[in-house]
């Protein structure tokens, strides 16, 4: 299935995703004008929250839910879903070989290559038809007016909080980014917004903020922290969508209590120790700072941190809040990652091959797992975390 990244392993130097080739190749599949309604989730941080509980509350209305999001949590399956459930193998590669036929079809490239993220909304799309989808979830891959997303005109878009994030690409400033962001919505498309910064909330004036309680859900059905931002819009948008009638009381509780979400400050054993890890996708501070105090208040203390933060992310933001807690650094072998900024001298600096559970146990009983998804998802796979369903329509509560 090497037709998901091929043209962006063989990408030239400099050379950037071609979105209009991505247009041609969605319209040779038949998918560019979905016959569902579209909720599109963008933001800098919290869209897989998002995405998850919006799709959530449209499977407890009793809707046929496909989720596209990116990157996978342990696999590339795990990136489309239908009803929280993660697409077979074999569903995938039929999606695969349909993208490689229909690509043998285009000219080849001459600006630009087919972006791994782009491929799987299209095969998401493709999937959606087959199994009679009957409303999209999509999450951006990264931007919004430029993203391949933005093929797909959406009914509501969902923003979740902006910050400052890949600098000169999406742009220079928050407000640039947030512009960005928006760009995503088209005329009549119902935009809903997380609480944002001064200058991300001057940029999105007028739209609909999803304060605290926004959601119209108890407390009990959310996560905790940061988290529930996130959860809160992604019902809200939900709500929104064309044609979606509000669930029945009794089912609305049971799909939404059992919402999982694999490297949102979940916890898992580490096998064949006594090792317990807190897993979160925290990029920034705040999120540094929120799964930290999740720890703590499972467990009291924290032995160590195992963080992997590349170079565009607020590392030096991490490195305030961990403090004198002992740190291992990782470094992924991506090759559009950089990992080239100063670190405490005290920190451990390990390849990402040095992560197994052996090593993962010899840090200590109660170790918190930070950093990007792609990150995160490694260590979800060395520990075989749970991550083939992320809410049931028949439910036992949400797991610790």
């Amino acid at each position: 299935m090497d037709v998901f990244f091929r043209e962006w392993e063989h990408r030239a130097p400099g050379e950037t995703r071609d979105v209009g080739r991505a247009r041609a190749l969605a319209d040779a599949l038949g998918v560019l004008s979905p016959d569902a309604p579209v909720l599109t989730v963008v933001g800098s941080k919290g869209k897989g929250t998002t995405a998850t509980y919006a799709s959530a509350f449209l499977a407890a209305a009793g809707r046929r839910v496909c989720t596209v999001t990116s990157p996978g949590l342990r696999t590339n399956r795990d990136r489309i879903r239908i009803g929280g459930r993660a697409v077979s193998e074999t569903e995938l590669a039929s999606a695969a070989d349909a993208l490689d036929e229909a690509i043998g079809t285009l000219p080849p490239p001459s600006d630009g290559y087919l972006s791994p993220s782009g491929l799987f909304l299209l095969a998401g799309l493709l999937h959606a038809r087959r199994v009679g989808a009957d409303v999209l979830v999509l999450e951006a891959g990264m931007g919004g007016r430029s993203d391949e997303v933005a093929l797909f005109p959406p009914d509501v878009a969902a923003i979740t909080p902006v910050f400052l994030e890949h600098a000169g690409v999406l742009g220079d400033t928050e407000a640039e980014i947030a512009r960005e962001k928006l760009g995503v919505a088209g005329p009549g498309t119902v935009v809903l917004s997380a609480p944002q910064s001064p200058p991300v909330t001057e940029v999105l004036d007028g739209v609909e903020v999803v304060g605290p309680g926004g959601s119209g859900l108890p407390d009990r059905l959310l996560p905790a922290r940061l988290g529930r931002v996130g959860a809160e819009l992604g019902v809200a948008a939900a709500r929104r969508v064309p044609g979606v009638a509000e669930p029945p009381a009794g089912t609305l509780r049971e799909v939404m209590s059992s919402v999982v979400l694999p490297g949102r400050s979940s916890r898992h054993d580490v096998p064949g120790s006594a090792t317990r890890l807190l897993v979160d996708s925290a990029i920034d501070r705040t999120g540094v700072a929120a799964a930290l105090a999740a720890a703590r208040d499972a467990w009291g203390t924290v032995d160590h941190a195992v963080v992997c933060l590349p170079d565009h992310k607020d590392v030096d933001g991490a490195v305030a809040e961990l403090g004198a807690l002992p740190v291992t650094f990782v470094r992924l072998p991506l090759p559009h990652l950089r990992f080239t900024r100063p670190l405490p001298p005290g920190w451990d600096v390990v390849d990402a091959d040095a992560i197994t559970p052996e090593s993962l146990a010899t840090l200590g009983h109660r170790v918190v797992v930070l950093g990007t998804v792609y990150f995160t998802g490694r260590v979800l796979d060395v520990v075989g975390a749970d991550t083939e369903r992320l809410f049931v329509t028949s439910a036992a509560p949400r797991p610790s």
